[in-house]
């Protein structure tokens, strides 16, 4: 594990095996996240919901995301960190994108970005692109859209629509991008999606058929409990265990067992004996 992971490297990947991401926000997350082996983490605008208490992704700009995005590269060292496009910092002009991309990594040290929307964003991908920055397209559920979308609802629900996003996804590989997410779409239709495509598409509510998997690490821990999204496998219930240690703290003080000896710190006698004089 040992191995800097690189857009190459997870490129590689197609086909062959499976690819791990998880979401960090913080360089204390993103070192557990490295530590743990995946290959990617995403620094996602998902920080709206999960680190700053919004009800959906669209209020956070980019100097958030990009102090966000420099944490996680701190705590850094084999996984590829992936910088996630805030609402707003692409949509306007071909520019302006490749502007904010460059951002990620110049200052935010990413290794490359991440972009929603498909038809509509060729323009965008294959500016940046073509500024030598590298992009994870994601179609499928775009929770950027939501207020279009009329909330977060699968999407791809219908042969036609399925076929549209077969054809999305062929876009957005020959506008360049190395990977793409698949978000909240059926099984069967992310299994085409992956067929048609010679990058990785990683999963999120989209099936087993994907070529990876990315989950919200607070999810996947069990610290957010706002909502738990159908596609959500919590592997642990951190947040009750943090509760109790708290509660387990608050009691201590109230009673006057912490802090003990053992977390004090003492002086000579004769320096006490001083004070008392």
């Amino acid at each position: 594990m040992s191995d800097k992971i690189t857009v190459p490297g997870v490129v590689a990947c197609k086909g062959g095996r499976k690819l791990s991401m998880l979401t960090a926000y913080d360089a204390v997350l993103a070192a557990l996240a490295d530590a743990s082996g995946v290959d990617m983490i995403l620094v996602g605008d998902s920080l709206a919901m999960v680190g700053l208490g919004q009800r959906d992704t669209l209020a956070v700009g980019m100097d958030a995301m990009i102090h966000h995005t420099r944490a996680v590269s701190r705590g850094t060292e084999r996984a590829l960190v992936v910088g996630d496009m805030p609402f707003m910092s692409y949509q306007t002009s071909d520019e302006e994108a490749v502007r904010n991309a460059g951002r990620f990594l110049a200052q935010g040290r990413a290794s490359a970005i991440k972009l929603e929307g498909g038809a509509r964003m060729l323009s965008r991908i294959q500016a940046i692109v073509a500024a030598d920055i590298p992009v994870m397209g994601h179609i499928g559920l775009t929770p950027q859209s939501v207020a279009k979308l009329g909330g977060f609802k699968v999407q791809g629900k219908t042969a036609e629509a399925g076929r549209a996003l077969v054809e999305e996804a062929r876009m957005l590989e020959d506008a360049g991008c190395f990977s793409m997410v698949l978000e909240a779409v059926p099984a069967p239709i992310a299994k085409l999606v992956t067929e048609a495509v010679s990058i990785p598409t990683i999963g999120i509510g989209a099936g087993p058929y994907c070529d990876g998997q990315v989950l919200v690490t607070h999810d996947v821990l069990g610290l957010f409990d706002r909502f738990t999204p159908k596609f959500v496998k919590r592997y642990a219930e951190l947040g009750k265990v943090a509760v109790s240690a708290m509660q387990a703290y608050r009691e201590d003080v109230e009673a006057g067992a912490f802090p003990g000896p053992e977390h004090s710190f003492d002086m000579p006698a004769e320096e006490v004996a001083k004070l008392k004089g």
